[in-house]
């Protein structure tokens, strides 16, 4: 038996019925505090896991197929997880492969993975969740009428799947019970709920999915839960009422009112928590203090759904970007900011582009510390003493791209505006040159829910043995 079968068989021979799950990072890649990662080792959980990606970093890596940590700190961050998990023979999870889990992300991490095996000496089997969605499942679905719209982004189109540089689905606990019957010792997968990196293991082994779940959306983040909220290991102890949470950091406390605080925490709702098989309604969840550090929870309730869901994400290439940097502590030119950043865009485009010719750029001004942030309706009754510029510019090549911007900070330099003091000056630039290039520009232009009669064909599970 591998490490998923023996966890098992010790909790069916158990009379406690509980299990102990670390939550080792909240994104793995970007450094697992050692001590912290130490302590929770030392309480011999039965199963460690990572989530690895997030949409918080944009769309560029999804589109790209890139990392968006550094591949040092990623190998690093996956080798002391390894370790520590075949050393105490505990299952680990990791979901989300390489920043964005599509295909070249996950592959990334499988190499990694593998090298560090070979050089570690570690033998483990290896069972891999895969989330790619085929451009013309999701069209089928959309010609079907099985996809809805999330947030801001236009109604889903055929057209959209196949912009998609990459295109994923978000796999749910249902893949990671799945993966669990293949008897690994660890499970890497593609895109994910972080819900069901920690979930799956519980309801693998019989717990209902209302605890299982509400643990499993506040340890993905390791101890952010916490007062003050950091990124050490956290340890969670689930029972079948309910569950328990402590830092791995003495420092660190999981409060009744941080814990509680969470359901904030990327959620549109903060009464449920919405995944693919159903709901878990946290509106009547109870915390209590166990005392000054730790918080026990109750009391989440399960909503089944009533035909399973798959939150898609997929970016788009728009082309090759440039960006400007500048600011400005005139207050004659940040009074009049709008209309000299427009009178600039109108005198750079006449000199770029032919005489008759419509522009192949996109060229957009963000003015921190006016409305650069939010689009605030009315201007400052104080105007602020500096402002920061950022311009950008997205074009067919990063020649182009490079061409506007450095025109565009040529004239705006030097631009003309009306009470004007000085013929230059008027801006000034943090380094030089202020013009750099910032490679492929992507947006989100999947970001929908596609509904289906089974999860199971659009997450497949492939099985590897490493030998050392």
């Amino acid at each position: 038996m591998n490490a998923a079968f023996k966890l098992r068989a010790r909790f069916q021979a158990s009379a406690a019925k509980t299990l102990k799950l670390v939550g080792a990072s909240g994104q793995l890649g970007y450094g697992v505090p050692e001590a912290a990662f130490e302590a929770a080792l030392a309480c011999r959980p039965d199963m460690i896991g990572a989530d690895m990606g997030s949409t918080d970093i944009g769309p560029t890596f999804l589109g790209s197929g890139a990392m968006a940590t550094s591949p040092e700190q990623t190998r690093k961050d996956l080798a002391r997880l390894l370790a520590g998990a075949r050393a105490i023979d505990a299952p680990l999870i990791v979901g989300s492969a390489g920043s964005a889990g599509a295909g070249p992300h996950l592959d990334a991490t499988l190499a990694m993975v593998r090298d560090i095996a070979a050089a570690e000496g570690l033998s483990f089997r290896l069972t891999v969740i895969r989330s790619d969605i085929p451009a013309a499942t999701a069209a089928e679905a959309v010609r079907d009428g099985r996809v809805r719209s999330m947030g801001v982004l236009p109604e889903f189109t055929a057209e959209a799947a196949h912009k998609a540089a990459h295109l994923v689905g978000q796999a749910g606990t249902e893949a990671f019970v799945r993966a669990l019957e293949t008897d690994p010792d660890v499970i890497i997968a593609g895109r994910a709920c972080d819900t069901g990196i920690y979930a799956a293991i519980p309801e693998w082994l019989g717990f209902e999915p209302a605890a299982a779940t509400h643990m499993a959306k506040i340890v993905e983040c390791a101890s952010l839960c916490c007062v003050p909220g950091g990124r050490d290991s956290i340890l969670a102890t689930l029972d079948r009422a309910g569950f328990e949470l402590e830092s791995m950091n003495p420092a660190r406390a999981a409060t009744p009112m941080s814990v509680a605080a969470h359901s904030l925490y990327e959620q549109g709702d903060p009464h449920q928590i919405i995944e693919p098989a159903g709901v878990c309604m946290v509106d009547t969840a109870r915390y209590a203090a166990l005392d000054d550090r730790r918080t026990r929870v109750e009391g989440a309730r399960w909503v089944p759904a009533e035909r399973p869901t798959i939150k898609l994400e997929g970016a788009e290439y728009l082309g090759e970007r440039a960006v400007l940097l500048a600011g400005s502590a005139d207050p004659r030119f940040i009074d009049r900011i709008k209309a000299n950043l427009e009178e600039v865009a109108d005198v750079v485009r006449g000199l770029v582009c032919e005489p008759g010719v419509a522009p192949d750029y996109e060229l957009f001004f963000r003015t921190y510390g006016l409305d650069a942030v939010f689009p605030w309706p009315n201007a400052p009754e104080t105007p602020p003493r500096e402002i920061f510029i950022l311009g950008e510019c997205i074009a067919p090549s990063q020649e182009r791209a490079l061409a506007v911007v450095k025109s565009t900070k040529q004239y705006l330099l030097h631009h003309g505006f009306p009470g004007r003091l000085s013929t230059s000056g008027n801006i000034a630039f943090p380094f030089t040159p202020p013009e750099l290039s910032a490679g492929p520009a992507y947006r989100f232009n999947v970001y929908h829910l596609m509904t289906v009669d089974d999860l199971a064909p659009h997450f497949p599970i492939e099985v590897e043995d490493i030998r050392a």
